[in-house]
């Protein structure tokens, strides 16, 4: 086994396609994590193109249907955007382009945790919350004071 190296004890380290980045330095899209773009799939399927290219179509399809699963569950009873960005992960194991929309959605998310946190928008969303319960509550005793509590069928001729 070719380990790039006539030391003992030596391990090469496979490169990327990074352009000989260090794992310090920013790259174009401000990571600065060790893991570079591209394919995670192991290196004897990258070794062989047909092997690769099965990879991916497996990998693309089962993201689909995970993405597909979520897409689904929007509408109905389910964690849709859990998993819609489940298959977004799934994809991005391949893909450097669902690898850059990921981080982009993390950084995204990220942002807006940290303006929620802001004391003064805390304050605000409840001040907007209590006004809406205002209404809402005015809203159901002018119904019922007009109208009454209506029951649906009729119990006096059962």
């Amino acid at each position: 086994m070719n380990t790039g190296s006539d030391e003992p004890g030596e391990v090469a380290v496979a490169s990327d396609g990074a352009g000989g980045e260090t794992p310090d330095e920013t790259r174009a899209d401000g990571a600065r994590d060790g893991q570079g773009l591209g394919s995670k799939a192991p290196e004897f399927i990258k070794a062989r193109r047909a092997l690769h290219v099965s990879w991916q179509v497996g990998v693309f399809v089962i993201g689909l249907a995970v993405v597909a699963a979520g897409i689904v569950m929007l509408p109905l009873p389910g964690p849709g955007w859990v998993v819609i960005f489940g298959g977004m992960a799934i994809w991005a194991t391949e893909f450097v382009w669902a690898q850059l929309v990921l981080r982009w959605t993390k950084r995204k998310v990220t942002e807006a945790a940290q303006r929620a946190l802001d004391p003064a928008v805390r304050r605000r969303n409840i001040t907007l919350t209590s006004i809406g319960l205002v209404i809402v509550i005015a809203l159901v005793a002018v119904y019922l004071w007009k109208f009454g509590v209506v029951m649906p069928w009729k119990i006096k001729d059962q």
